[in-house]
């Protein structure tokens, strides 16, 4: 994890999207557009992928149509919630079989080299350690096979965030990681020829609580470990709706800003090595000039 991100609940992040399930359909339009707009990326690569791991599947919607754009493909949605799982499962076009796996995305439970393409749309951010995931991925990845994602940078929130740092010292708002240190964790996973870009999104409510509600139905809560835990008194709530209140847009709505960070990489060749009884390792020449492989 780097230094400065902070630790994620993991058993109340499960629980939160659990509950969101049935109302997180209703509210997730700034996630469908994001997740349309990353598939249409794929028009711009040639892959012609068999297996197809859709990581942070949630209820589906993208994964369909993920499926609807390589009808020949097999697919494996994961998720850390089961009941979006029973809607992604539900939400599958009728010839193509959607597996569903239940699990952690920082230990994928499948065998190396299994996919063809990893995609994950708006799931990174929910991850203590980005390294760990990208690592797990390049594992999982066939060689040549593409990670395409999404995540939220850190000025995701950043009125909300700042309307609460005027009335106390705690963490009200999850932080996320730059989109340089999420490019440094990809090289470092040994995840080929990187490539990030970042786009703003500016959503609007008539009211900071309207805010909070939507980010309730979506499971998006405060998750932090060590986050206050007691409740928020009627005082500290007013205090941070009259921050808020401050930047009001002259069309008389609150803004709220997302930042969306795209990125892919490839997937490499194991690296051959070996190991003397000194305890060296060594490893050819010949793998440490191995081109990387590019798009065609």
């Amino acid at each position: 994890m780097e230094s400065g991100q902070q630790c994620l609940d993991k058993r109340l992040l499960r629980r939160s999207f659990n509950a969101a399930a049935a109302s997180y359909d209703a509210t997730a339009v700034l996630q469908r557009e994001v997740g349309k707009r990353l598939i249409e990326r794929l028009e711009l690569i040639r892959l012609n992928p068999r297996w197809i791991l859709d990581i942070g599947a949630g209820t589906g919607a993208t994964t369909r149509r993920l499926m609807q754009r390589y009808p020949r493909a097999r697919f494996v949605a994961l998720d850390v919630a089961s009941a979006m799982l029973r809607r992604a499962r539900r939400r599958a076009p009728l010839l193509q079989r959607l597996r569903c796996a239940c699990a952690d995305t920082e230990s994928l439970p499948f065998a190396a080299g299994s996919f063809d393409l990893v995609f994950s749309n708006l799931t990174f951010q929910w991850v203590n350690d980005p390294e760990r995931v990208f690592r797990e991925i390049q594992r999982v990845l066939r060689p040549n096979g593409l990670l395409l994602f999404t995540s939220f940078g850190p000025d995701t929130l950043k009125e909300l965030r700042q309307s609460w740092e005027c009335v106390d010292g705690y963490v009200h708002v999850n932080r996320f990681v730059d989109m340089h240190e999420v490019g440094d964790a990809l090289v470092r996973a040994r995840l080929a020829d990187p490539v990030m870009e970042m786009e703003y999104f500016t959503l609007t409510y008539r009211s900071a609580r309207d805010l909070m509600r939507e980010l309730k139905a979506l499971g998006a809560h405060n998750i932090i470990v060590g986050r206050n835990r007691g409740l928020t008194g009627r005082q500290r709530w007013f205090a941070m709706e009259a921050a808020y209140e401050r930047l009001r847009a002259a069309e008389g709505l609150l803004p709220a800003t997302y930042e969306v960070i795209y990125g892919h990489a490839w997937g490499t060749q194991p690296v051959r090595q070996t190991v003397d009884r000194s305890g060296a390792i060594h490893v050819p020449l010949a793998e440490l000039g191995r081109r990387r492989f590019r798009a065609r």
